[in-house]
């Protein structure tokens, strides 16, 4: 089995997309820009039940409205999961699944860096 050869410009590593290019997805990471946005999901996590908007809002300390609009950014992100029950909607934050995710894009970027740090073995703990 031939090994693969590192690109030799950023136009020819471009050129070949991957498993890197699929996990690195901008609708993952958006929602985790903000401060608040991390904070409520760390709260959903930690919670580890399905929370309405009103109860996030005072766990959070914040206002219904923001923290409605937020939760919505991390449903459409892909990152909560949410459910109505009457006239409730729940949301509720997977971490198992959410460090499935973490850990395919870890693995990707292991992946994508070969067996060393830097392509020749540099001496400083490569593997």
């Amino acid at each position: 089995m031939q090994a693969k050869t590192p690109p030799a410009t950023p136009r020819d590593a471009a050129r070949r997309p991957g498993v890197l290019d699929r996990r690195l997805d901008p609708a993952l990471f958006k929602p985790l820009a903000d401060p608040t946005r991390c904070r409520i999901l760390a709260c959903l996590v930690k919670c580890g039940r399905p929370c309405s908007v009103t109860e996030i809002a005072e766990c959070c300390e914040l206002d219904f409205s923001t923290v409605a609009r937020h939760l919505g950014t991390l449903a459409r992100g892909g990152l909560l999961g949410s459910r109505k029950e009457g006239r409730w909607v729940l949301y509720a934050a997977d971490a198992r699944e959410l460090a499935a995710r973490f850990r395919e894009l870890a693995e990707a970027f292991e992946s994508a860096a070969g067996t060393s740090c830097c392509g020749e073995g540099c001496g400083e703990g490569c593997r």
